[in-house]
């Protein structure tokens, strides 16, 4: 695959503005409207000290800000892609549920001006805001999840990435004994995934440390995990233990299994088919049926211009 340069694909006003923001200005205040999903952000809750301990599931909303209804708590935490667990859905959750995400700590490196180890105390501190996302998966079937969490750029922002810093690649924990799904020697793990600079700086993007208004459960990806609600699931890179910015597009776990069926980009569009099946409609998990997909998964408005000039055939 041909690599673009970020700065040749992003208007350059935008890509300096945005880069300029990062490496600039501090963390966005706590409590901030999100005016790109229509959601108020939360009141501050206490935040329980095992990502695991998840009960009652809470939400301030019932819907998302196209009106699509959400998908039912039960669901979202049974029915799960989590290949380092098992590559049956619904066996996930019981495989995972004694998984321990207590105590974690995520290092963020690379070109960056101050690298560091964050334990999840830290990175708690900014997740108090409610992002409601539909997320849609591989076979082109989807979700509407509320996710609590905060826009990656704030962690990016604090250590600082250097003038070479293309790209951000995301690692998730390589441990077989408690994902026994890590014992299939067919994939290549640990499971990494990658965004270009300005993709992982947008305010649509997330590190989510939990759902319906409780810690991420394991099987959803405790305790943090990407959500990039305008690309297809697979990029949604779970119980993260690493952060490196590089000047080089990441190769990842899917362009490294199945080259021939996934790219880099994993952008949701309708108009190109997988090889094995359409993706013009899809299936919401819980309805009869199927519905339109829609280009960049509804967000056309606030991410197309990310990706001005660029065949979207070519570039996957």
């Amino acid at each position: 695959m041909e690599k673009i340069p970020a700065s040749e694909i992003t208007p350059e006003h935008l890509y300096l503005t945005r880069r300029q923001f990062m490496l600039g200005a501090g963390a966005l205040a706590l409590g901030t409207v999100l005016s790109a999903c229509g959601v108020q952000a939360p009141a501050p809750t206490a935040t329980p000290s095992n990502a695991g301990g998840v009960d009652a599931p809470q939400a301030s909303k019932s819907s998302d800000e196209l009106g699509d209804k959400l998908t039912p708590f039960d669901t979202v935490t049974h029915y799960n892609n989590f290949y380092e667990f098992s590559l049956d859905k619904e066996d996930v959750a019981p495989l995972a549920k004694d998984f321990k995400s207590s105590p974690w700590t995520i290092k963020v490196g690379g070109l960056v001006n101050k690298p560091q180890t964050f334990g999840m105390e830290d990175l708690l501190k900014f997740a108090q805001e409610e992002r409601i996302y539909r997320l849609r998966c591989v076979e082109a079937w989807s979700m509407v999840i509320p996710w609590l969490g905060f826009p990656l750029s704030k962690l990016l922002a604090a250590v600082e990435p250097t003038s070479q810093a293309k790209y951000v690649r995301f690692e998730t924990l390589l441990d077989s004994k408690q994902m026994p799904g890590q014992r299939d020697a067919y994939f290549k793990w640990p499971y990494a995934e990658g965004l270009r600079l300005d993709e992982a700086m947008h305010d649509l993007t997330i590190l989510a440390t939990g759902l319906y208004g409780k810690p991420l459960p394991p099987q959803d990806g405790a305790p943090l995990r990407l959500v990039v609600p305008w690309k297809y699931g697979f990029k949604s890179v779970k119980s993260i233990v690493k952060i490196d910015l590089v000047a080089e597009m990441p190769v990842s776990f899917w362009m490294t299994s199945a080259p021939s069926e996934y790219g880099f980009y994993a952008n949701v569009n309708p108009e190109v088919s997988h090889p094995r099946w359409s993706q013009a409609s899809e299936r919401r998990i819980g309805e009869l049926g199927r519905r339109k997909t829609l280009v960049y998964n509804g967000y056309a408005e606030q991410v197309a211009a990310l990706y001005q000039g660029m065949d979207l055939r070519k570039y996957f």
